[in-house]
């Protein structure tokens, strides 16, 4: 298929050229909706839009519109109430689903090439201290940067369909996902496929299919999945942070391919690629070169004309222009007038076979510490389970000592199952200390709630920093039976009209312990002639507890 140019993609409608999948759209239907959009943004007199589309089809409808109309874009990073009164006085319109597109249709706009200067794009990011930023570019920059990857990989990819698991209102997403298979005339996915089963269900439907992809999602294909059949992909991609070399190496088992790893951000768009544990290699026209305490500086077609980004990735640039990276410079942290590295830490600490992902901290109470978030690998919730947390941290502990001095050390420590990561796959510096001063959980993580013929089941994880297991016990800790009791009254108040006074407990049986990260379910149910509440906790056929809270109506 005959690549088009960023800025041409409205001049000539094709009929036999596909864009999207599900449902099928043609590059005609593309442009006509498109101009047909431009036209009534034009008689609305909107000049600034917001867009948050799901449908990555919509999306790029709603793109080449806005461009032709002459509008700017800005695309917010979520809906949540508090972004949309941030950027309320910025733009004059939100487009959030096919409803909104509808009611601006008119009679189409004539065709026209895109201005590559005056037409903008605004992408939202967070910053270190986790504060929203916003990011203009030009189509220029981005049409630079279309070009470079068809000029890369276009001829591995043929017509590959593009499936991807990530999202569209951030740069890789909108390059990968959209903006570059429309100019190369290959086909899209429109939905972000969050999970591994959805990625292959997808692939399945073509005979030539590549990912785009994010580590959380690489990091989860198991087993279960049809690797002869997924074998067939042309490409993997990840991006949106650093893809473990096992999770790297267990797709290339699998695939025999490595996954191609992209760096880059909002701000410079594409950095470089790299495949299994090679260096980072440069795209074409990428200038690196660093300051005086070896961080990264950038110039590059994707960035504005003569500017260069300053990063905070202290780099180490080998004489043939690959570089590795060696942590980020403005996660160096002073404690009593010593400098310690953030990264440096977390290297060590994932290197212990315990740890499977880490992030460090410091806690400003009293006198200012460090703390660790750590994210257990199967032999470190096994070493919880059977010995306890006091034993866990104290080992981790001892471990770092080998690296650091002992005013470096993590006085407080979270335990949990997976790093918090926001929708563009980052953990600002800020949540995580956050995390670090607020208290260890008290309740289960609900995983899902079904209601059949008046019974709830529960699906319940249990985190394996649970307060409740403080004491109970220190080698192998165990849920208390009280904390269950008191589990089934809640989670029933918050489910089932119940009475509000606990009035005794009958027919009490506590069969087999309740460990850290078991994933147990619950059932309830109610017989209110009796005004007994029934609950039973189960870890897969195994009967955990079960019994009846007696309740009576509060007293006037």
């Amino acid at each position: 298929m005959k690549g088009l140019k960023l800025e041409h993609l409205l001049l000539e409608p094709l009929r036999d050229r596909g864009v999207t999948t599900e449902p099928a759209m043609n590059h005609a239907q593309l442009c006509e909706r498109s101009l047909s959009l431009a036209a009534g943004l034009q008689a609305q007199g909107i000049r600034r839009l917001a867009v948050h589309l799901e449908d990555a089809g919509l999306l790029a409808i709603a793109l080449l519109a806005a461009w032709r109309a002459g509008a700017s874009v800005l695309l917010p990073a979520d809906l949540q109430p508090q972004t949309r009164q941030r950027w309320a006085a910025a733009v004059d319109a939100w487009l959030v689903d096919a409803s909104d597109l509808d009611a601006l249709y008119q009679a189409p706009l004539s065709a026209a090439a895109l201005d590559l200067d005056s037409c903008q794009l605004s992408l939202c990011t967070s910053g270190s201290s986790g504060e929203p930023k916003r990011i203009d570019k030009s189509l220029r920059q981005l049409a630079n940067e279309v070009e470079a990857l068809e000029a890369l990989w276009g001829a591995d990819l043929k017509g590959a369909c593009i499936i991807g698991s990530v999202a569209t209102q951030h740069i890789y997403g909108l390059l990968f996902r959209v903006l570059w298979p429309l100019c190369a005339g290959r086909t899209f996915v429109r939905k972000q496929l969050a999970f591994p089963e959805d990625m292959q269900r997808a692939s399945r439907e073509h005979p030539q299919f590549a990912w785009v992809a994010s580590p959380a999602l690489l990091k989860r294909m198991g087993d279960n999945l049809d690797w002869p059949a997924l074998s067939q992909v042309a490409r993997v991609f990840s991006s949106g942070g650093a893809l473990p070399i096992d999770a790297a190496g267990s797709l290339y088992d699998r695939l025999q391919q490595w996954p191609t790893e992209i760096l880059g951000s909002s701000e410079t768009g594409g950095i470089a690629w790299r495949q299994g544990a090679q260096p980072w290699q440069p795209f074409a026209d990428v200038q690196l070169s660093q300051d005086a305490e070896g961080a990264l500086r950038i110039a590059s077609p994707y960035l504005p004309a003569g500017h260069i980004e300053q990063t905070a990735d202290a780099a180490r640039i080998h004489a043939d222009g690959r570089f590795e990276l060696l942590g980020r410079l403005d996660r160096i942290v002073k404690l009593e007038e010593k400098r310690i590295s953030l990264p440096m830490l977390e290297q060590a600490l994932i290197a212990h076979e315990w740890v499977a992902d880490t992030r460090l901290g410091v806690v400003q109470e009293n006198r200012a510490s460090l703390g660790a978030v750590v994210v257990l690998s199967e032999a470190g919730l096994h070493a919880l389970r059977n010995q306890g947390r006091r034993t866990l941290t104290q080992t981790l502990r001892q471990h770092l000592s080998q690296h650091c001095e002992a005013l470096a050390l993590p006085r407080r420590w979270r335990v949990l199952r997976q790093l918090p990561l926001n929708s563009q796959g980052k953990l600002p510096q800020a949540n995580i200390e956050a995390l670090l001063l607020e208290p260890r959980p008290k309740g289960p993580e609900v995983l899902a709630q079904v209601e059949t013929e008046g019974e709830w089941t529960l699906q319940l994880s249990i985190p394996p920093d649970l307060a409740y297991f403080s004491g109970h016990f220190p080698v192998t800790p165990v849920l208390p039976g009280v904390v269950q009791v008191e589990w089934a009254f809640n989670l029933g108040q918050q489910l089932l009209d119940l009475p509000t006074r606990f009035a005794g407990m009958e027919v009490l049986k506590f069969q087999q312990l309740v460990r850290p990260g078991d994933h147990i379910e619950l059932h309830l149910r109610f017989d209110r002639e009796r005004s007994k509440l029934y609950f039973a906790y189960r870890n897969g056929v195994a009967a955990c507890s079960s019994g009846r809270i007696v309740l009576e109506a509060a007293h006037a």
